[in-house]
């Protein structure tokens, strides 16, 4: 796996924290730079955010959650989508309900919370919006499409994972790539097996210290292939060095995952949020 290209990808999710949940304004036109390439917004993602027995609520409130953005000068876009808070809340209740999954027929089922929230991801905050997938291939690009990539941090992999098959299954856009950073399991063993027949170029990279990828637990969740880990403890050389806080918010955290992806790529290291420093 190419580390550096993880990181540029990680980098646009991390653009989309920067946006407060509540701001709806469009961010199109905006310049992110990440890595060694710049990309202009093509436009935001909204969505109602993810209800849980503590919050119920969530549901009825419309959030900034992404962005859809193409490289300057290239064809090639890629969709970003971010976490919500409400992901530590959905841990607490533990319910781990799940229905058919609505976009492709025979692909096993998916976790409630996260499908009631992938349905309502749109282009445009107005009502009655077009979904993402319906958007994708009219949206306004400066350039032909030539790649799409989909990626997402915490709950935004799990998005980004339904995301991506739906792409592949309903749009012109058949064979996208995928980069996820501390996914949770999304759907059950059948799910998992068509996601892997139908998308064939993915990265599922995983903190091994990180709570939030491994839940729900199986058998009735399986997570997608292909898994990269992250070692946050360092056994070379002697003695063992401790990287990361053992905090779950820490482990969990996005700059801890560039931050370990940094090391794994060998160029310049990215730092580690002071608060995580152990």
């Amino acid at each position: 796996m190419d580390w550096n290209e993880a990181i540029e990808y990680a980098q646009l999710v991390q653009a989309t924290y920067s946006i407060l949940p509540g701001n709806l304004t469009n961010a199109a036109g905006t310049r992110i730079n990440a890595g060694s390439r710049t990309y202009t917004v093509v436009t935001t993602i909204y969505a109602f955010d993810l209800a849980t027995d503590i919050n119920p609520g969530r549901c009825n409130h419309q959030v900034s959650i992404g962005l859809i953005c193409q490289a300057d000068g290239t064809g090639d876009v890629v969709v970003a989508i971010r976490g919500t808070e409400g992901i530590l809340e959905w841990f607490h209740d533990a319910e781990f309900l799940q229905v058919t999954c609505p976009f492709l027929a025979g692909s096993g089922h998916t976790e409630d919370g996260f499908t009631a929230m992938y349905l309502s991801l749109t282009t445009d905050a107005s009502p009655g919006s077009p979904s993402v997938v319906q958007a994708l291939a009219t949206l306004p690009y400066p350039l032909p499409v030539t790649s799409v990539t989909i990626c997402g941090h915490s709950l935004g992999g799990a998005l980004a994972t339904l995301l991506a098959l739906d792409v592949a299954a309903n749009t012109v856009f058949k064979t996208p790539k995928v980069y996820t950073y501390a996914s949770p399991r999304t759907g059950d063993p059948s799910f998992a097996s068509t996601f892997n027949q139908v998308i064939k170029n993915t990265f599922r990279i995983a903190n091994r210290m990180d709570l939030v990828p491994k839940l729900p637990f199986p058998p009735f969740y399986e997570h997608v292939n292909v898994v990269e880990d992250l070692n946050p403890v360092q056994f070379l050389p002697l003695p063992p060095r401790i990287l990361v806080k053992a905090d779950l918010g820490c482990e969990h955290a996005l700059q801890t995952y560039l931050y370990l992806m940094s090391l794994n790529a060998g160029g310049n290291v990215l730092p580690l949020d002071s608060s995580c420093v152990p």
